[in-house]
């Protein structure tokens, strides 16, 4: 049990699931203020004690994403200073972690970079969900837990009461993903086999598995420009599939990702708010389901030193 008292900050990204989180927890969010000095650069006051406090920060590193990743950078720089106890930075939404390994010559691998500056600059743990790569957590030499948005989906996906379920992957990276909620809804699986001539490119090649006459579940965890899983629900369409159900962490959904799943061959479309979703982007056959259950719990369990993996059995 720990005996520091828990304080919970929010970051500018995702104000609203921030103080879902805090409700969940039957707190209140720490006063924090945010400006910008006149150049643009960001000032950040922690307005709350935190002398040996237990600190949460909770801050989506989504777009702008270099101003979310300075802005929490200095409210843990904040807290290290003010003494805190211990600092978790809470990131529903992990940015850069697409270039997770150097796959060319003379690129970066932008995870690490991230990593890296958020554990130097005082995190003493790390807190996200649905890491575009499982590897990233070992860029850490922190503890870093690694939520899985799934549960969550499967409690909606069971209220649809659909009959003859095949869960698909959009790519071979996805499989462990989408074999873990098709074991969950007790359905089959199917992988879609596809070449990405470069970044937000994609050639449909083939469908591996039966999905005619199926209620197809396309499982992803980012949708940025949603070409690639649009592209994938056609495919399942020109192949028999009844209904697609489009499901993803993350609504990145970037340039004119809105108006490709306006036109994609979807029954509904169903994510998260890891990240924020404007009005201007919302569609009438979409879902969003909240994530706040699953960190506030997250977040208890953390600062009471009981099991988070648990969660998940």
């Amino acid at each position: 049990m720990n005996n520091s008292p828990l304080k919970i900050f929010s970051g500018s990204s995702n104000g609203e699931l921030a103080l879902e989180i805090a409700q969940y927890l039957g707190t209140e969010l720490s006063g924090i203020d945010l400006k910008r000095f006149k150049d643009g650069e960001i000032s950040v006051k922690l307005k709350d004690n935190v002398r040996a406090h237990d600190v949460f920060i909770i801050q989506s590193t989504c777009n702008p994403s270099n101003d979310h990743i300075m802005e929490l950078l200095l409210m843990i720089d904040a807290a290290v200073r003010a003494s805190a106890s211990r600092i978790t930075a809470v990131i529903p939404y992990f940015g850069y972690a697409r270039q997770d390994r150097k796959v060319e010559p003379r690129v970066p691998i932008s995870a690490k970079v991230v990593s890296n500056i958020i554990q130097v600059t005082g995190a003493d743990r790390v807190l996200t969900m649905d890491l575009h790569a499982d590897q990233i957590q070992g860029f850490f030499d922190i503890p870093v837990d690694n939520l899985y948005a799934s549960p969550i989906a499967i409690d909606y996906l069971k209220s649809l009461t659909l009959e003859n379920v095949v869960v698909v992957s959009p790519d071979a990276g996805g499989v462990d993903r989408a074999r873990f909620l098709a074991k969950k809804m007790n359905s089959s699986l199917a992988i879609i086999d596809k070449r990405r001539p470069e970044a937000n490119v994609v050639d449909i090649m083939n469908v591996i598995g039966e999905v005619k006459d199926k209620n197809c579940i396309l499982i992803d965890d980012i949708a940025d420009t949603a070409g690639s899983i649009s592209k994938a629900a056609d495919a399942l369409k020109e192949r028999g599939a009844n209904d697609v159900y489009c499901l993803f962490s993350h609504p990145v959904l970037s340039e004119n990702a809105v108006d490709n799943l306006k036109h994609a061959n979807f029954k509904e479309i169903i994510f998260t708010n890891s990240i924020p979703l404007p009005d201007h982007k919302k569609l009438r056959n979409m879902q969003v389901l909240s994530i706040a259950p699953l960190f506030g719990e997250a977040i208890r369990r953390i600062h009471n030193g009981e099991s988070v993996s648990s969660l998940f059995l």
